[in-house]
């Protein structure tokens, strides 16, 4: 992990608030580029997250959506992987760690780059703040679910090799609730004999949890927190939301993970919309309740903001 030199010898631009003096760090604003010096617009680097604003080289639009469909692809094949191959001899926790380690170390490995989003949940979240262009944000989604798709069909070609594997009574990892609802219970000679958690209870936790993800990732991304400690608050957060709710529907706060592989699990498909609005709600939700706490649209406005100082060694 490349270590970064976060010092700000730069004198911040102070401004007069209410009789007294205060500088850009103490209310959370960066005055704009073209404001400070004459043509430093010019030579500004747009940096959407914290984690892209420390790098000091700049990446393509391509490279960006390169890293977002390889991201979502390792991040869908490591963890949902590890719940198809693995499930039963790491359990609910095992899968949960995969979950959140693997995105731990994907903010470190892509997160200069695109700011590691790999969830549409999160780009909207970020959109719903001005903190991505739709144009990109579009672009991010496209990528995301590209990247999922190819890992769901690398998952079901590994799972299918094994000559247990039924597809139509283990699935693939897919979401769903009632009757499909990891809670549910099944009879000795199959079909369900009490329902799992129904539609409301799913619904309530995709909203609360991705919400809370979207969250984290923008709390722990802001210029007022350390910056290099946002991969392991983000990848814990994610590890903990799983403990939660893979019980009652498999865990999604992604719409990424769950298209991913709902076309290879009898039912997962006819539920599949709910993966995907109520996630996307949960991350609008949970980027408001961030700018309400901290009091701006983004801890770095793109195009208007920059660590002073920061380079890479």
């Amino acid at each position: 992990m490349p270590k970064f030199d976060t010092s700000d010898p730069v004198p911040r631009d102070r401004t007069t608030r209410g009789g007294r003096m205060t500088n850009e760090r103490e209310t959370g604003h960066e005055g704009r580029a073209a404001d400070r010096a004459p043509g430093a617009a010019e030579h500004e680097t747009e940096h959407e997250t914290a984690l892209e604003a420390v790098e000091k080289d700049e990446f393509s639009d391509a490279k960006k959506y390169a890293a977002e469909a390889i991201g979502t692809f390792v991040l869908v094949f490591s963890a949902v992987g590890t719940a198809v191959f693995a499930g039963d001899k790491v359990g609910n926790l095992g899968v949960a760690l995969a979950f959140g380690l693997t995105l731990l170390f994907l903010v470190y490995a892509i997160g200069p780059i695109s700011g590691c989003h790999v969830n549409p949940a999160v780009t909207v979240g970020q959109l719903a703040i001005g903190q991505v262009t739709l144009k990109r944000a579009v672009f991010y989604v496209v990528a995301q679910v590209l990247g999922g798709l190819v890992a769901g069909v690398t998952i079901y070609s590994v799972a299918q090799s094994l000559p247990t594997y039924d597809r139509a009574a283990q699935g693939l990892g897919a979401n769903g609730w009632g009757p499909h609802s990891p809670s549910a219970v099944e009879g000795p000679l199959g079909g369900v004999l009490v329902e799992g958690y129904g539609i409301g209870a799913t619904m309530v936790v995709e909203v609360l949890l991705t919400a809370l993800l979207v969250f984290v990732v923008l709390a722990a991304t802001d210029q007022a927190s350390d910056v290099l400690l946002a991969g392991v608050s983000i990848g814990f957060t994610l590890a903990v939301i799983h403990l939660v709710s893979i019980p009652i529907d498999n865990t999604s706060v992604n719409p990424a993970r769950s298209i991913a592989v709902a076309p290879y699990q009898d039912g997962a498909l006819g539920q599949l919309w709910l993966f995907i609005l109520f996630p996307l709600i949960g991350g609008a939700l949970g980027a408001l309740v961030y700018r309400s706490l901290f009091g701006r649209f983004a801890g770095l406005r793109p195009s208007t903001a920059r660590v002073a100082g920061a380079r890479r060694r």
